[in-house]
């Protein structure tokens, strides 16, 4: 069997590969799936990507498949490890962290103002892929980035390095480097002006640095040989979908709740009314990370949240199930419990995520503003992630986000849409975006159920 595009998604444990035919037709279709274990400890990747494509050949009742064209996300080795430097936290730092996040970066440290030498020696344990400077408007103070450079290259470890700050630093930046023989990019300011974030060049430098060093991973340069197209971090890939599908059906929100982690990207200006009280910028498009809420590697934190108690009051057999919890549930009582666990993690990480309307008093009466990402202009609330799409319950807990908060929060409306990525490939078609855009949408739009 011949396939026109296979996508592979290496992640920490699993590895799985979509199939797609018809590419470049007026019907590209998603003809099956393959999954085996990611194989990073064996030594090379491509272990576990050849048992994926065992896997595929199966499910397809193939004797053998070959294919046109191969794409991939990946997240093995522990995934795009950055650490993050600049000048005040709430100004250039948090522009710089939500490009990284955007990018698919998994943020390991973060600091503001002068580095010490106690933060050279984290970084040395941390071992990022990619380290990520800003600091300072342009034509602002200087210093800081500067001094920061110059004590990471100190450190010898030829990481690439992004600088993202003050334009009147670059030539200096370029030089420190090219001395030092460390790998710069240097892009656009992520802070260029107070109240202006521009996170988009540097989320796509961060992945195509990403792609460029992919290699460090065990078996991950013979990937790249197999690899024709880009490969980019799996959680760039949703961000990558999200905004694709923002451009074809509107403002929205991606709920993207798996074992280990609940990650939201939304894609929205906000309203005009919102905007008009906003006290510090968001971007566009904005990607949050909640470790402690995967509702499997990190069930006992969600467990935590909703209260033990609590819990038993619902499900009166709680420990018998944490004592036999399985990644996937089997039982309709195994599957309740865990759309109580996805529940909660999908509204507490809409909590994170979202904004809200502030008031105080002056002299001359009552104020309003708005802090954080405003919602509420989403037009589509969409559900991907190992976790949600597959639960019989998977809309009605989506359903919730309409009705949660108490009315000052920068929540979706009553008038959102439910869509599920009811094919959980999503994170494919992200980086199918990426070399075939037409065809991305229109499986996008199969597997939301758009237009059924």
């Amino acid at each position: 069997m011949i396939v026109d595009v296979l996508v592979a998604e290496i992640g920490s444990t699993t590895t799985v590969v979509n199939a797609f035919n018809g590419i470049g037709t007026d019907n590209p279709v998603f003809i099956g799936q393959g999954q085996a274990p990611t194989s990073v400890l064996e030594g090379d990747v491509t272990v576990g990507l050849k048992g994926a494509i065992d896997s595929l050949k199966t499910n397809l009742q193939a004797d053998e498949i070959t294919w046109n064209d191969m794409l991939a996300t990946s997240s093995a080795a522990g995934g795009l490890k950055m650490t993050v430097h600049g000048l005040v936290y709430d100004m250039t730092v948090r522009a710089a962290k939500e490009a990284a996040l955007g990018a698919g970066g998994i943020i390991k440290m973060i600091t503001s103002g002068k580095m010490r030498k106690t933060d050279l020696k984290k970084i040395q344990e941390i071992k990022p892929n990619i380290i990520l400077v800003a600091g300072g408007v342009d034509y602002g103070e200087r210093d800081t980035a500067l001094h920061n450079l110059e004590m990471i290259l100190s450190m010898g470890l030829n990481i690439p390095i992004i600088y993202a700050g003050n334009i009147e630093n670059q030539e200096e930046v370029k030089l420190m480097c090219e001395e030092a023989s460390n790998q710069v990019y240097i892009v656009e300011n992520v802070y260029p002006r107070i109240d202006t974030l521009v996170v988009e060049p540097t989320r796509k430098i961060i992945q195509d640095a990403f792609e460029e060093h992919i290699i460090h991973a065990p078996g991950m340069s013979k990937v790249r040989e197999l690899v024709k197209g880009p490969i980019i971090p799996t959680p760039g890939a949703v961000m990558e979908a999200a905004k694709v599908l923002k451009e074809e059906l509107g403002d929205l929100v991606v709920f993207d709740v798996g074992g280990a982690t609940t990650d939201v990207h939304s894609v929205t200006k906000g309203s005009e009314e919102i905007n008009s009280i906003l006290i510090s910028p968001e971007p566009d498009a904005k990607r949050t990370v909640e470790g402690d809420l995967g509702v499997f590697v990190n069930v006992n934190h969600v467990v935590e949240k909703i209260g033990i108690e609590n819990l038993k009051k619902e499900f009166p057999d709680t420990d018998e199930i944490l004592a036999n919890f399985k990644p996937i549930p089997e039982t309709d009582r195994e599957k309740q419990f865990v759309e109580r666990l996805t529940r909660e993690a999908v509204l507490t990480s809409l909590e994170r995520h979202a904004g809200h309307l502030r008031y105080f008093y002056t002299a001359s009466g009552k104020k309003t503003v708005a802090e954080g990402k405003d919602l509420t202009a989403i037009k589509y609330i969409v559900g991907t992630g190992g976790a949600l799409t597959r639960l019989p319950g998977k809309k009605e807990i989506l359903e919730k986000v309409k009705n949660h908060g108490k009315e000052q929060e920068l929540y979706p409306t009553k008038a959102a849409q439910i869509l599920i990525d009811e094919d959980y490939i999503l994170s494919s078609l992200g980086v199918l975006s990426k070399s075939y855009s037409e065809d991305a949408v229109k499986l996008m739009k199969k597997s939301l159920r758009i237009g059924e």
